[in-house]
């Protein structure tokens, strides 16, 4: 994508650009074969933010896994988390016995996961456990357990690209970018 296009204006900055990021995601995915060798682990991506990191991640894992989605919400069209979790979309296949690798774009506040953890745990996996590109450890208002595979840490910036979001605009940023202020302070 060519850095001139309408995608790349409302950008402060790149925070972390699309050679960094795939080096990063094949070291997670080598990672989770080594750890996960002998077992069927099922990825479960967290719509829409996670997908394009999923698809990513699932290329880089060299074993057989499975995979799921769930849709889950506490942020409306806004920048800030509403604290009010809700499931927009729940898996297709039971969990019971399985080995379960969440695959997220962003821990933040830590209220969606940590609901999501609860959730997930009530259905018997044979264990759990969180594969975030993005940990932005600043805004947490709930410590997140089971978290283990991190991308990046990263400041209290807002950030958008690479699945993550700003009124379901700039997913398709193949970077992440810091969003200009001017751009969400509007609404």
């Amino acid at each position: 994508m060519n850095r001139d296009s309408e995608v790349f204006k409302d950008l402060e900055s790149i925070l972390i650009d699309e050679a960094t990021l795939q080096q990063r995601i094949q070291e997670l995915g080598q990672q989770i074969g080594q750890d996960y060798k002998g077992k069927l682990p099922v990825v479960i991506g967290i719509l829409k933010g996670s997908s394009i990191f999923l698809a990513d991640l699932v290329k880089a894992i060299p074993i057989h896994l499975t995979l799921d989605f769930m849709g889950i919400s506490s942020y409306g069209g806004g920048t800030h988390s509403t604290g009010v979790v809700k499931i927009t979309k729940d898996l297709e296949e039971t969990i019971e016995g399985r080995h379960v690798i969440i695959a997220e774009d962003i821990i933040d506040t830590g209220l969606t996961l940590n609901y999501l953890l609860k959730t997930l745990k009530q259905r018997n996996p044979a264990s759990l456990t969180i594969c975030t590109l993005l940990n932005k450890q600043a805004r947490r208002i709930l410590e997140v357990e089971d978290v283990g595979y991190k991308g990046f840490e990263i400041d209290d910036h807002f950030v958008v690209g690479y699945g993550l979001d700003y009124m379901q605009k700039f997913r398709n940023l193949p970077c992440i970018g810091v969003l200009k202020p001017s751009v969400y302070q509007k609404f």
